[in-house]
């Protein structure tokens, strides 16, 4: 696993020589759908829902919707579904709530309901996003099945990124869970719900839960546009887990699963090290999945009283294709956007993560009122500090801003203009060094993988996207605007902060500050397509 990063960490090392892979014709399909399956229309509601962008980060502070029909379609609208089409003279493209690598859309979203108001009986089903409609696959005995919670599945499809990106594809679908984990997440918090990641349920039974071990569901489906297991959550108002996973995969492994998957691509590229690393990062049956702990955190910082709706806020979420190199933000904005991206009991979208942080940020300020531009540590746990000081270049200073609250371990390093830095590190990406701030998300990498086994290296990914989508999040609130960055040198940037081997490993980067919109594109709503 630590060989294949090394091998491939340089994201741009083999994109020359590769080109010619970038055929635009053998661009999947976005849209998984099963023909055959029962469809069923699910309500569109997020426009008259009440809950504030606030409110989301109050423990209890949002009375739990009833587990109904009407509940499940907010819950995927908020999440997986459809948030705008743009349009470009005759080209027509969709946005979803859930971020994703260059709008490829990797992550197919399932759910496990009991019985409710709305639908009869209880059964596993794919969420079609377009249609906004649940596809079930699979009918269940509604005694397997708690009536106070569901279970909700996320896969991956590695071609839908493989045909652009190449090796590059199997962590790109990687943040996209992450982003996904959290878009769940906030989602069900803007019901009043809870969210839990299943840590200790394996890949093979995600496989038969969700109906991927499933041969016939597959037969007109070509191996690369298959869907691999990835995130299993517990959620609901009053989610407890009376549900026997192992039972309900006895269940449904001997099932009647319904619908064929359709094909996404006429042609495909092999792409051997994503197989490869799929299989090293396998999270078999039986392995451990190491010490769960929370740790304790401070209250959240406060935040100037805002009634915007929550819906507005996740609807609203764009990827920055250009930032415009004037737009600052507060020093008081700024530390409220990294308190979001602390650990606390019952405040989305950290609460549904059952680890310790194991991600941390290396920032470049560049316009951030109050403070000075350069190179900034922020550690989301204390037990990092001693290990990352001494791997980090000696000469750093190691200083606490002015002014910055004692809760957040913000460390200045070096002063100076990094906007030339962050922009290289960044691929040359120009807006890496145009916005307010630009960070890189530094794992905790080779002790993690060699403790926790090579399934770890998921979850890596997966925690960056959680951060990302927490960022994405709090720009929009903020009045500015975000994107993730995928493309990086890893060791430019390594050098920049004097790191060396694989202790600590680059993931993921991030940039935040004022969007230059493109006034050619025309904006529609989501489901302005559906009559209902």
């Amino acid at each position: 696993m630590l060989a294949y990063h090394s091998r491939t960490k340089h994201h741009l090392h083999r994109f020359a020589a590769s080109a010619g892979y970038l055929d635009w014709a053998t661009q999947p399909d976005p849209f998984r759908t099963y023909a055959g399956a029962e469809k069923i229309d699910l309500p569109l509601a997020a426009d008259k829902l009440r809950t504030t962008y606030r409110d989301l980060y109050i423990p209890d502070g949002t009375p739990s919707f009833l587990l109904d029909l009407n509940s499940i379609g907010l819950l995927f609208e908020l999440s997986l579904g459809l948030s705008a089409w743009k349009q470009y003279q005759e080209t027509r493209w969709a946005l979803r709530c859930n971020p994703s690598s260059g709008n490829l859309h990797p992550t197919e979203g399932y759910a496990i309901l009991p019985p409710m108001a709305g639908l009869e009986t209880a059964g596993v089903f794919h969420y079609a996003c377009r249609e906004h409609q649940l596809e079930r696959r699979a009918v269940l005995n509604r005694s397997l099945l708690s009536e106070s919670s569901i279970l909700i599945g996320l896969t991956s499809i590695h071609w839908r990124e493989a045909w652009k990106y190449g090796e590059r594809a199997f962590r790109y679908c990687q943040h996209d869970m992450g982003h996904a984990i959290a878009a769940v997440r906030y989602a069900c918090a803007a019901l009043g719900w809870t969210a839990t990641l299943l840590a200790n349920v394996s890949d093979p039974a995600i496989s038969d839960l969700l109906g991927l071990s499933h041969p016939e569901s597959f037969q007109r489906v070509a191996n690369p546009d298959r869907e691999h297991p990835g995130a299993l959550l517990l959620v609901g108002p009053r989610p407890t887990l009376e549900i026997d996973i192992a039972v309900l995969r006895d269940s449904l492994k001997a099932g009647d699963w319904r619908g064929q998957a359709n094909a996404l691509s006429s042609a495909h590229l092999d792409w051997p090290a994503i197989d490869d690393v799929a299989k090293a990062a396998w999270l078999e049956e039986g392995n451990p999945v190491g010490r769960i702990t929370a740790e304790s955190a401070p209250p959240l910082l406060a935040r100037a009283e805002s009634h915007t709706r929550a819906a507005s806020i996740i609807k609203q979420r764009r990827s920055a294709v250009a930032l415009d190199e004037v737009t600052s933000i507060s020093a008081e904005t700024f530390y409220t956007m990294l308190d979001r991206l602390l650990p606390r009991p019952g405040v989305p979208p950290w609460d549904a993560w059952p680890w310790p942080p194991r991600i941390h940020c290396a920032i470049f300020v560049h316009r951030v009122e109050g403070l000075f531009p350069g190179l900034y540590v922020f550690e989301r746990s204390e037990a990092v500090h001693e290990q990352l000081r001494k791997a980090l270049n000696p000469s750093f200073v190691f200083e606490r801003p002015h002014g910055c609250r004692e809760q957040l371990r913000l460390f200045r390093l070096v002063d100076g203009d990094c906007r030339q830095k962050a922009q290289v590190v960044s691929c040359h990406h120009k807006i890496a060094g145009a916005g307010a701030f630009s960070l890189g998300m530094l794992a905790e990498f080779e002790d993690s993988i060699r403790t926790m086994g090579g399934w770890w290296y998921r979850r890596l990914f997966w925690e960056s996207g959680l951060l990302g989508q927490a960022l994405y999040l709090e720009a929009e609130a903020a009045g500015v605007r975000g994107t993730g960055i995928g493309c990086y040198f890893d060791d430019a940037f390594h050098s920049v902060l004097g790191l060396e081997g694989s202790q600590f490993q680059s993931l993921y980067h991030f940039t935040i500050g004022g969007p230059v919109e493109d006034t050619r594109l025309l904006t529609l709503p989501g489901y302005s397509h559906l009559t209902r």
